[in-house]
C-alpha cells in the first residue's frame, strides 16, 4: 500500500493545491480524417468550441494555476487556438498552460499508454508547486468541480480516486475501464476494455493522485516496460490489494466522444437543453478563443429549425438540426440536416446534404447531394472542394 503519501483533512486549505494534466493525443487513431493534422484536444466541437475547452476550463474555474498539456504530433492547431491562454487568464508570470512534447523518443507513432505519455512530463511534474495532481483525457466532455472531488480524495483516504458515472448506455459498447462498488462504496471489481454492467460505474478519464506518488509510479512502471496507466497501474495494484482506489461519482451530463459516431452524436446532443445546460454552467463558464465576428444574417427566404448557428455566418437556405461553426456561408436552395459544418465552408446553391460532417474550409460546389447515416456519417477532410 502506499501509505505515506496519503494526506489527512487537516491538508484541506492552503495545501490543498492541484496540477492539471491534460492528454491531447491519446485518442487521436480513433477519429479517423478529422484528426489526420490536429489533436483530438484541438478538435472542434459545439459550434465555437475545441474539446480542450472543456477539460482546460473546468481546471482553471477549480483554482488551477498551472497545466500541462501533453501532446506528441500535430500540435500546430492546438497551440494557434491556446495562443496566450488569456481567454482563460493563464497568461501569468507563475504558472499557466505548459504544451509538454516529448523529448529525445525520435518516435512520432501515437503513446502506448498514458504513463509512457506522463514520462515526458515529468520534469514538468518534478518542477511544480502542487501536492496533487488532477489527470484528464481530452475527449471527455463535462463541466465539473474538481475541487469537490479533491474534497472527497482526501477524505476517503484513497491513493487514487477515478472520477465515473452512471448512464443508460448500449451495454455491448466498450469501456476504457469499469468498476463495481458495494454500498458501502468500496470497489469489488476493476476491469478495463469490457462492456459495462446495469449497475457499473464507468470511468470518465479523470484521476486525482498524490503528485511524489504519480512520479514514482512512471518511473518505476517505465522501468518494468509498462505503460498504461489503467491496466498496468490500476488493475495491477488492485488485484494484489496494493492500491486504495476511491471513486467519485459524477451525476451530470458526460459527453464521451471515443470515436466519430459518438463525436457525431454528441454535437448534435447539444440541441437538447438538458445536455446544453448541464453543460454549459453560468457559474462555472466553458471558455474558448475569442473571435470578433458580425453577427449572423439570415436570408429572407432562409428556413432554420432546431440549430446552433455560431457567429459570421449567412443562411440563405434550409437548415435543420444542425451545427454550423463560424464563417460559413449556405446559398440558397440548399437543404442541410443533421450535419455538422465547419469554420469557413460554403455551401453551395442546390446542394442537398444530411448526416454529413465537413471540416474547416471546404467548399461544397452547386447541386451536391450527400447522405450519409447516423452511424458512419460521410466526413469532408479540411480545404476540399467537392
Amino acid at each position: 500500500m502506499f501509505q505515506k503519501y496519503r494526506s489527512t483533512a487537516e491538508k484541506i486549505g492552503d495545501n490543498m493545491k492541484m496540477v492539471g494534466i491534460i492528454f491531447s493525443n491519446i485518442y487521436d487513431a480513433t477519429m479517423g480524417e478529422l484528426t489526420k493534422h490536429r489533436t483530438v484536444a484541438s478538435l472542434p466541437f459545439g459550434g465555437r468550441y475545441r474539446q480542450i475547452d472543456f477539460v482546460l476550463s473546468n481546471m482553471v474555474n477549480s483554482g488551477m494555476s498551472s497545466v500541462g498539456i501533453i501532446t506528441k504530433y500535430n500540435y500546430q492547431s492546438l497551440m494557434d487556438h491556446l495562443g496566450s491562454c488569456s481567454e482563460w487568464d493563464m497568461n501569468r508570470k507563475n504558472g499557466g498552460v505548459f504544451i509538454l512534447p516529448p523529448f529525445g523518443t525520435g518516435v512520432t507513432s501515437i503513446y502506448k499508454g498514458k504513463i509512457e505519455a506522463l514520462y515526458g512530463a515529468v520534469a514538468f511534474l518534478e518542477k511544480v508547486n502542487a501536492e496533487y495532481v488532477v489527470m484528464s483525457d481530452s475527449t471527455v466532455l463535462c463541466n465539473i468541480d474538481y475541487d469537490k472531488v479533491l474534497e472527497q480524495h482526501i477524505a476517503s483516504g484513497a491513493d487514487v480516486t477515478v472520477i465515473a458515472n452512471k448512464e443508460q448506455m448500449d451495454t455491448n459498447e466498450v469501456q476504457d475501464l469499469v468498476l463495481e462498488m458495494d454500498n458501502q462504496g468500496k470497489v469489488t471489481d476493476l476491469a478495463i476494455q469490457c462492456a459495462a454492467g446495469e449497475n457499473s460505474y464507468i470511468g470518465m478519464g479523470m484521476y486525482i493522485i498524490n503528485r511524489q506518488l504519480l512520479l514514482e509510479t512512471i518511473q518505476d512502471s517505465v522501468a518494468h516496460g509498462l505503460y498504461h496507466f489503467e491496466r498496468d497501474f490500476l488493475q495491477r495494484k488492485y488485484m494484489k490489494n496494493q492500491i486504495n482506489i476511491g471513486v467519485y461519482h459524477f451525476e451530470r451530463t458526460v459527453l464521451r466522444n471515443r470515436n466519430i459516431t459518438a463525436y457525431f452524436r454528441n454535437n448534435l446532443k447539444l440541441m437538447d437543453d438538458k445536455v446544453r445546460g448541464e453543460i454549459f454552467c453560468e457559474n462555472s463558464p466553458i471558455y474558448t478563443k475569442v473571435r470578433d465576428e458580425v453577427p449572423t444574417y439570415y436570408g429572407d427566404d432562409c428556413e432554420v429549425d432546431n440549430c446552433l448557428i455560431a457567429d459570421g455566418c449567412k443562411i440563405d437556405g434550409v437548415v435543420e438540426d444542425s451545427i454550423i461553426f463560424r464563417d460559413v456561408t449556405i446559398e440558397k436552395g440548399c437543404h442541410v440536416k443533421n450535419c455538422i459544418i465547419m469554420q469557413g465552408t460554403t455551401v453551395s446553391k442546390g446542394t442537398n446534404l444530411e448526416y454529413v460532417i465537413i471540416d474547416k474550409d471546404v467548399v461544397i460546389t452547386e447541386n451536391r447531394t450527400l447522405i450519409g447515416a447516423d452511424t458512419t456519417p460521410i466526413i469532408i477532410n479540411k480545404g476540399e472542394k467537392v
